[in-house]
Order: C-alpha cells, then sequence, then structure tokens
C-alpha cells in the first residue's frame, strides 16, 4: 500500500532553545498567529490524522499554545542533544500510539512559507517515483519539509547530535526524490531574520 496522508503521521519539531534569538521563536507572531500555531494549523489542515508536536525548551509555555488544538504532545527530555533526539522521540511516540504509519514527514517551526499543499506534494512525490524518501529543495540544498517511508524508520532511530534528517538525506541520494520549495531558504534564526519577515509581509 503507499503512503497516503490518511496512514502517515506528520511530526513538528518544535524542542529547540532558540539560543541566537534569546527568546522562543515557537512563539513570534507571523499572521495574526505564533509560529507555532501556523506550523500546527497548516499540518492539520492537510488532513493527517495523527498530527505530533515535539516539545522541549520552554514546553510549559508552548503547551499553552496547543491547548485547543487535536495534536499529540510529545516531551523531549533530552532536548539539548539536537534535533536528533526530537526525531527518535516523535518516532518512538508515533509507533506506541498508533498502527505503525507507511511514512513520517518531519518539519519545524520556523521556516513560516510552509504550507499544507507542500507537504501533501511530498507524498504525491513518493507515489510518483517510488522513491523512500522526499526531501524539499531550495537552490542547492535539500532539506525539510521531508518525507520518509517506514523502511528508513530503523535509520533515523540511529541519528545523534544535531544533524537531523539532512544526514539522512545526504547519505542516501539515491533513494531521495525533491519537490521544489523556494521560500524553505527563508527561516527565521534571528531577531533580523524575524525583522525581514515582518518587513516582507507588511507587518
Amino acid at each position: 500500500m503507499n503512503p497516503t496522508i490518511e496512514n502517515c503521521a506528520i511530526v513538528i519539531l518544535a524542542a529547540g532553545k532558540s539560543a541566537r534569538l534569546g527568546s522562543p521563536k515557537q512563539l513570534l507572531t507571523y499572521k495574526g498567529k505564533t509560529l507555532l500555531r501556523h506550523t500546527v494549523d497548516t499540518a492539520l489542515e492537510t488532513g493527517c490524522p495523527s498530527v505530533f508536536v515535539v516539545l522541549g525548551a520552554h514546553s510549559d509555555l508552548l503547551r499553552k499554545e496547543l491547548k485547543d488544538k487535536p495534536v499529540i504532545i510529545v516531551e523531549n527530555t533530552g532536548w539539548e542533544e539536537g534535533m536528533a533526539s526530537s526525531i527518535r522521540t516523535g518516532l518512538e511516540n508515533i509507533m506506541s500510539t498508533i498502527l505503525r504509519p507507511h511514512g513520517v514527514i518531519f518539519l519545524v517551526c520556523d521556516q513560516p512559507y510552509i504550507t499544507s499543499s507542500l507537504l501533501l506534494s511530498l507524498l504525491e512525490k513518493n507515489q510518483e517515483s517510488g522513491r523512500p524518501i522526499v526531501a524539499s529543495s531550495y537552490e542547492n540544498k535539500t532539506g525539510g519539509p521531508a518525507f520518509f517511508h517506514k523502511r528508513f524508520f530503523p535509520a533515523l532511530m540511529e541519528l545523534k547530535g544535531d544533524v537531523g534528517a539532512r544526514k539522512l538525506i545526504s547519505d542516501n541520494t539515491e533513494e531521495v526524490a525533491t519537490v521544489p520549495f523556494r521560500e524553505g531558504l527563508i527561516d527565521i534564526d534571528t531577531t533580523d531574520d524575524y525583522e525581514l519577515l515582518k518587513k516582507a509581509n507588511d507587518y
């Protein structure tokens, strides 16, 4: 059976400390919502029945943002290790919470231009190409949001440190298809990044 949005999970990685920004980037406002709520709403718009949010640093603050959202909140107590710990935590909880999904889409909160149609296009590309990994491409880079077929779950569980899933993408290029996401270059790591985002959107 091909992965569809009904038999996949979406994992939003939101456990980071936002050290370069100095305050939780997940709570920055974008188009009348925090980046966290904006990302969650985007994931839910796909129709995916299993949306997980991995929290770590600032989890008490961020939980308040999600109290009315039909998502599964997962606590990553080892968030200081880096992105890989959140990937493992999310995947562990998926496997213990729902029937084994056929695939998972990982995304972060600091790419404000992610859309539900982009997330669905990852699955469409998987079905079209037969490749088990589908990543977003921007300029000469590939990265998230990204889809991984279940055959890569063991490799995802082996990730360590702050490399995230990009290492799997770069180590398995023959297994990777891509979808264009030019705006994926824009992420919010610093105050300057946020000011540019506000200027670009006239608020």
